[in-house]
């Protein structure tokens, strides 16, 4: 038995797998998709005060009409403008123009807040009806100019905003971004109920774009009074959602309650509780203990084999496609990696399977490309081979007959990173590759990374939107190659992702994506796809109506879930 297998049995336990939102999914990073709705690592509030209103929590116990669920980490604020991470409670206490959902299996922009939209020939022009019958919170009406509202506040440089990718293909966005205009141009209320935007350049993933958290809208009324403390103060805090905030003492709970005027109808849940339980072998005891409703393993991974393994929960386990990937990143500006032809080889000495099966208990399935499956022009794409023979040639034909050294870069204290990553060295031992792994604080890695020089690196992404767009151009553009640290050099691919943003017609997009896909991982090798998780969480058996969320992030809207104890 090759000695990388052992490895393989020895790093199970220390293992997670992919949770969170694409960023979460990522090793943790403060970085900024230069795709709308790219995610960034949130700054953390340490308090054990409470954030506002009552600043009491309602201790309900089991067997209430409350859902009680988990959280790692306490959120710093639920102003999805200034957050880019903690979506669990703006999923549920506001709405959004469209959404995106599953529909017969395939997801769809569907609509929301507005009712029905058309777009101009050219693409430039998305014109919304608003539905008549949405109220706030706070009791007003929505209307078109709260749609205004909300956009101009995102792109308000006082705002200080984080999510201003969202809206930044508008037209006059960054020039009020940049304080060179007193409101965005390009948004416009036509009347009380129908909002105009225009664009600068046709962008195709508009309205997968406007499904994103951050396109949360706000009302007008509310969120001046409410200043700074919009987010933060439950009373201030007003959407339009299925939910209100309640209460929220830090390091403890955070209560929302149902709406009872929810346009599409009250929840049939009486509330939920998000309890802050960092550590996962206490999440497990409070299921077992039935304080807890739903624990999801992907963000609770060191105990997904215990689930996996106890045929007591095989019926309280739901799942779903993850829409990301993991994946291996080369660095075309560093040797060994400059050489396509070594690339290549690292590509197909890796037995991705292997370590699927073994690693993460093959929750999950082996991937040839950059989109996953569930993501808008995902494809049946070329298999990428395990043929460790096959990469020795391929090394000995780069020059490398003799063997090479490789460093493999991660984190400091990241235990996911460091298990794969010595199974990785193992398997590369195997055709001549003598592999180093370079451990470097945060600081130090995101610092390198942002100038294009980290070498070898694992990395991951998870859709934030329904768009192929989200994953390639985030990744192979000329600029997003360096901050990436890939460095990937070719002249068409960047062409093409600009030219597939500005397409009108779907078919012709998605084909054109696909071609740049195949372009990047099957001729330049630019990085190793590896595999795409199952999503799996565990409910309790009073739990109904529970799904994963179509992108499989962690964070869900909770409308649909009843309570039968």
């Amino acid at each position: 038995m090759k000695k990388y297998v052992s490895l393989l049995m020895a790093g199970v336990l220390a293992v997670g797998t992919l949770g969170g939102c694409s960023s979460a999914f990522e090793d943790t990073a403060d970085t900024t998709s230069a795709a709308a709705g790219g995610s960034t690592k949130a700054v953390q509030e340490e308090s054990g005060e409470s954030s506002g209103g009552t600043g009491a929590t309602d201790q309900s116990a089991p067997g209430d009409n409350m859902l009680h669920i988990p959280a790692k980490d306490e959120f710093p604020t639920v102003d999805t403008q200034k957050d880019t991470e903690f979506y669990v409670v703006p999923l549920n206490i506001y709405d959004r123009l469209v959404e995106c959902e599953v529909v017969d299996g395939v997801a769809e922009i569907v609509p929301s807040l507005a009712e029905t939209w058309e777009v101009s020939d050219d693409g430039l022009v998305y014109t919304f009806h608003l539905r008549k019958d949405v109220t706030f919170h706070n009791g007003e009406k929505l209307t078109a100019d709260d749609v205004v509202y909300t956009v101009d506040r995102m792109m308000n440089p006082d705002t200080a905003a984080r999510n201003t990718d969202v809206y930044s293909m508008i037209k006059g966005a960054n020039a009020r971004l940049n304080g060179e205009a007193d409101s965005v141009e390009g948004v416009v209320a036509l009347d009380e109920y129908t909002v105009e935007f225009t664009l600068d350049v046709p962008f195709g993933p508009f309205l997968a774009n406007l499904a994103t958290p951050a396109c949360s809208v706000y009302n007008r009324k509310a969120t001046q009074e409410a200043g700074d403390q919009f987010g933060i103060d439950p009373e201030l805090t007003v959407g339009t959602g299925p939910f209100k905030m309640s209460d929220w003492v830090l390091n403890d709970r955070l209560t929302m309650v149902k709406n009872d005027d929810y346009f599409k109808g009250a929840p049939k849940l009486d509330g939920i509780e998000v309890i802050q339980v960092p550590d996962e072998n206490t999440q497990k005891l409070m299921y077992e203990n039935g304080e807890l409703d739903i624990v999801d393993l992907s963000s609770s991974s060191s105990q997904l084999a215990y689930f996996l393994g106890n045929d007591a929960y095989k019926d309280n386990l739901v799942t779903g496609p993850e829409a990301g990937c993991y994946f291996y990143v080369f660095n075309q500006d560093m040797k060994p990696t400059d050489d396509v032809r070594v690339r290549k080889a690292i590509s197909m000495a890796i037995d991705r399977q292997t370590i699927l099966d073994q690693m993460y208990s093959g929750a999950g399935h082996v991937v040839n490309s950059m989109l996953p499956d569930g993501v808008l022009g995902a494809y049946d794409a070329a298999e990428i081979p395990y043929d460790p023979e096959g990469a020795k040639a391929l090394l000995a034909e780069a020059g490398y007959g003799d063997g090479c050294e490789l460093e493999i870069y991660q984190q400091t204290d990241n235990p996911d990173a460091l298990a794969i990553n010595q199974v990785i060295q193992s398997m590369l031992n195997e055709v001549g590759i003598t592999v180093t792994i370079k451990q470097m604080d945060d600081a130090a890695y995101f610092a390198e990374r942002k100038e294009g020089r980290l070498g070898m690196t694992r990395a991951s992404w998870k859709a934030d939107f329904n768009d192929p767009d989200n994953f390639l151009y985030t990744f192979f553009t000329e600029r997003n190659a360096k901050i990436r640290s890939n460095n990937h050099k070719n002249t068409d691919v960047y062409q093409w992702l600009e030219d597939a943003r500005a397409m009108v017609d779907e078919k012709e997009r998605m084909a054109l994506y696909q071609k740049i896909d195949t372009t990047v991982i099957q001729e330049d090798f630019t990085v190793l796809p590896l595999f795409q998780m199952d999503h799996i969480v565990v409910v309790q058996d009073w739990v109904k109506d529970f799904h994963v969320a179509w992108n499989g992030w962690t964070d869900v809207s909770y409308y649909t879930v009843s309570l039968e104890k």
